[in-house]
């Protein structure tokens, strides 16, 4: 199978934050595809196959001519539509001159980018954030990290509550839930990891953010929404609290959206913010979030590049399958049916 046959086309994935896209051209690889983003002069963004198709120099590579790209290699120009509008010293413009443009929808202060059948492309299928916005709740977003590894060891370590006591002991995690068994949740579109971990200690976020006095009954919610964005819904309460809605918003509350965009086989780009109901407005706890937060997908991005380049040299994913793997199993599973859905097997004729 080609590389772009390896992921889901017909979803919309974040292309860039919306600060990343001006009247420059900005050249990003998505899902094997070379992109060219830009904005029009009244702030209409457009994604465009960053490859002229007269010699297949890089349309990034050359200049906005008011709404226009003209390529840096002999000028022909393209429209935001990817028709090409100008020929230079050439009048007749060959059908052939156009290059594939891209639906683009601007929301939660993200582009979103959708790669398949375009009849398909309803925004409405964008990713719901439910808090995004609203009252009583903090916003930490604009953050973004490169890892070099397949975005599907990325989406197991989204729906794997386990690994934060080993991983993240700087950061989210500690011992008190290694022992903890991770419950599951599924349907086609969705895949959920969680536990709880009771009566114990305050991880390091929780001291620092929260107004615990002693120990805490605190939960873990891994959403994996398919193929590829994540939110983490994770808090605490007083150990023996409610555990209603109502009694975790009373409590320790975040969530924490990850999502992803492949790039090749072997990188991905991952766009994360984050919504907490604590020290509301206040700039140095954004800052500490944002610091803290960062470090946590740093640990996560360390040890995935090392598991990368071990898959790489083996040609194996794992060798061992433990009962924590169902979740991520279960999300690779749906994964592959979403793409064999997008590239069904040809029929053969009897006979």
């Amino acid at each position: 199978m080609s590389e772009t046959g390896q992921f889901v086309r017909n979803a919309w994935y974040v292309a860039a934050w919306s600060k990343e896209v001006g009247r420059a051209l900005l050249p990003r690889t998505l899902l094997g595809q070379n992109l060219v983003l830009y904005r029009k002069q009244d702030g209409t963004p457009v994604a465009l196959t960053d490859r002229c198709p007269h010699k297949l120099a890089p349309l990034s590579r050359g200049e906005l001519i008011g709404d226009l790209v003209q390529c840096g290699y002999h000028g022909m120009q393209y429209d935001g539509a990817g028709r090409c509008v100008h020929v230079p010293g050439q009048p007749p413009i060959p059908p052939a001159a156009r290059v594939q443009s891209y639906p683009l929808v601007e929301k939660y202060n993200l582009l979103w980018i959708w790669m398949g059948d375009v009849a398909l492309a309803d925004p409405a299928r964008i990713l719901d954030i439910t808090h995004y916005g609203r009252p009583g709740w903090g916003l930490v977003d604009g953050q973004y990290l490169h890892i070099r590894t397949n975005y599907l060891n990325l989406t197991d370590n989204l729906v794997d509550p386990a690994h934060t006591s080993y991983v993240h002991k700087r950061t989210i995690g500690n011992a008190g839930g290694a022992d903890v068994p991770v419950e599951l949740e599924h349907n086609d579109t969705r895949v959920s990891a969680f536990r709880w971990v009771e009566d114990s200690e305050p991880v390091p976020i929780m001291r620092t953010f929260g107004n615990f006095t002693g120990n805490v009954d605190r939960w873990q919610y891994y959403h994996l929404l398919l193929p590829t964005n994540s939110y983490v819904d994770f808090g605490a309460i007083s150990a023996g609290g409610p555990r209603d809605e109502a009694g975790k918003d009373s409590g320790f509350r975040s969530f924490t959206f990850s999502l992803l965009t492949p790039e090749t086989a072997a990188s991905t780009h991952y766009f994360w913010l984050h919504l907490r109901n604590y020290a509301i407005g206040a700039a140095e706890v954004d800052a500490d979030i944002a610091r803290l937060y960062q470090l946590t997908f740093e640990e996560d991005r360390d040890i995935l590049e090392a598991i990368q380049i071990e898959q790489d040299k083996t040609g194996v994913i794992e060798f061992v399958r433990l009962a924590i793997d169902r979740a991520p199993q279960r999300a690779r599973m749906l994964i592959q049916r979403m793409i064999d859905s997008e590239h069904p097997a040809p029929k053969v004729s009897a006979g």
